[in-house]
């Protein structure tokens, strides 16, 4: 089966903050040794005001700021994006900021940050801890497929597209052509090349000689592109759940579908323990039942609480999410108990809108609103960056951000990162051999993860240079954590990445579970900041126990 194609939402808006205006700064900026580059000596001359983030219910010591990048680095004068930022500020002395990515591709960071910062709060002790949603993702100039009033339906078996080939490629193309109207011009420029150059105006506009950078699953492909292309001006990096450099989607998109069936097998091995399981107490019938589940859905979606359809497809993603710590396991079994016993589907929804659920672990305390702006640790006035020509991308409002934004942000950059782009004909004949591959993956996350990899075809071919060119990087040592049971990014892709790399690279192997290891592991997170606080690694090679779990 083939997951139905849509660009009505997959996935719901989480709430996120805003940012206020810019000020002037020369800290860190590039010396020009070619007259022919494109001038960005405005953009490095930044720097970040500070104040009270807009919204309600946010923690009371996160402010929230801008900056302003260009929309094409090789033309900087025709137009430019606001980036949204959030930061906690330094408790201790200050030796700088850490600049944290939770990962994606196409989660925003700064709702996140809202609920999941205090996980932080020890690197305040030298740090700003600050997140930013990067461009067309959350307030930052999102990309959109669409409303809904576009719905590409793929066909729900083998044997309709065995009959007419020819349709998996025009609906193909629709969403590709959907994806394009709805997105506005910052589509063609998305993409980890961008978003790394995005960070180096950033880390001028902070202050900051040398980039520190804590991130996490995506984060760390993002971590590596930029040490690939400013290795002069990394510090100390981390990355953690680390996510591979040189393998297809096609390969990629297996990958992941293995890794979550493996832990939706050990959700349901626990689940079935407990009386109050939906899926009964037997667990090979109990996986039967959620194939049968999603099958239905996809059928017969039901209403959800945006008054749209809820399909086996949403329930699949939503699903993903809740797996990815074993924290969370209880909620989904609530969740999915209220949508198999009621037909409700608030509290799944609430997973499908998590992002990078490792994070909705970590409430804040009762937030209370600042005091108001905070003054910027430098110049009061500014004339920020140069108008052009163009229409510029400012930030949006919260409630502007499209529903569709995470999965429509997280295509538009996996297919901006992968080269590969097969003909038509390719796809047809290899459709029913990947269509088994993934399925023999996964009977409920291969349609889904398939999916994804097909939306690319229709889109300008990607960038070969992450493949290519991010390798035997020569920075100084950087900290990477492959945890074993990670269910989206095997361990495998740790060790590879690491030989990429080169010797710069330092591995932790995290023996535990769960999508990354920081929020999870005590001893991950302890190396993780005494190493950026310090500077102190562990040997390379070295390891953290599966029994000391955070709580």
């Amino acid at each position: 089966m083939l997951a139905h194609l849509s660009t009505r939402p997959m996935l719901r808006r989480c709430a996120v903050t805003g940012a206020v205006g810019l000020a002037l700064l020369g800290t860190g900026l590039p010396a020009a040794t070619d007259s022919s580059e494109p001038d960005l000596t405005r953009f490095y001359r930044q720097k970040i005001t500070w104040a009270k983030c807009p919204g309600e219910g946010l923690p009371k010591d996160m402010q929230c700021g801008k900056v302003t990048v260009p929309l094409d680095y090789a033309r900087p004068k025709e137009g430019t994006l606001d980036l949204a930022l959030a930061r906690y500020r330094a408790t201790g002395d200050k030796q700088g900021s850490v600049l944290v990515n939770f990962g994606g591709p196409g989660g925003a960071g700064i709702p996140q940050f809202a609920t999941g910062g205090k996980e932080f709060m020890e690197l305040t002790d030298g740090y700003d801890i600050v997140t930013f949603d990067p461009r067309g993702v959350g307030r930052s100039s999102p990309v959109s497929c669409g409303d809904g009033e576009e719905n590409i339906d793929m066909a729900e078996d083998g044997t309709e597209l065995g009959r007419d080939p020819q349709s998996v490629l025009s609906d193909l193309k629709k969403a590709a052509d959907a994806c394009a109207r709805h997105s506005g011009p910052v589509l063609p420029y998305i993409g980890t090349i961008n978003a790394s150059r995005d960070m180096d105006v950033m880390r001028a506009a902070l202050g900051d000689k040398k980039l520190n950078y804590l991130g996490f699953s995506y984060g760390t492909r993002l971590g590596s592109v930029y040490a690939a292309q400013f290795p002069d001006k990394v510090g100390r990096f981390v990355l953690d759940g680390v996510d591979t450099l040189t393998e297809p989607l096609t390969e990629q998109g297996v990958a992941s579908a293995k890794g979550q069936q493996q832990a939706l097998d050990e959700f349901i091995n626990w689940c079935v323990q407990d009386i109050a399981c939906p899926f009964g107490q037997d667990a090979r019938e109990a996986r039967k039942q959620v194939v049968r589940l999603v099958d239905s859905l996809d059928e017969n979606p039901v209403p959800s609480a945006f008054g749209e359809p809820f399909t086996g497809q949403d329930l699949v993603g939503a699903i993903g999410q809740g797996l990815y710590s074993e924290e969370m396991w209880p909620s989904l079994e609530r969740a999915l108990a209220s949508l198999v016993e009621d037909g409700d589907t608030h509290a799944i929804e609430a997973f499908a809108a998590g992002g990078a659920a490792p994070w909705r672990r970590a409430q804040t305390d009762d937030p209370e609103e600042s005091d108001g702006p905070e003054e910027s640790d430098g110049p009061e006035e500014s004339d920020g960056p140069e108008e052009s020509d163009e229409p510029d991308g400012g930030l949006v409002d919260e409630e502007d951000v499209p529903l569709d934004n995470l999965p429509a942000a997280l295509m538009a950059v996996n297919c901006a990162d992968d080269p590969d782009r097969p003909t038509g004909r390719q796809i047809v004949d290899g459709l029913d051999g990947l269509r088994a591959e993934y399925e023999q993956a996964s009977p409920v996350f291969g349609p889904y993860r398939l999916t994804g990899v097909l939306m690319c075809y229709g889109r300008p071919k990607g960038t070969d240079f992450i493949r290519d060119d991010v390798k035997d990087v020569h920075t100084p040592k950087m900290l990477l954590v492959g945890t074993r049971g990670d269910p989206a990014t095997p361990y495998r892709w740790t060790e590879e990445t690491a030989k990429r790399l080169g010797s710069s690279a330092v591995v932790l192997d995290n023996k535990g579970s769960g999508h990354t290891g920081y929020a999870s592991s005590k001893c991950v997170h302890r190396k993780v900041d005494t190493f950026l606080l310090y500077g102190t690694l562990p040997a390379d090679g070295s390891s953290c126990g599966p029994e000391e779990r955070r709580e």
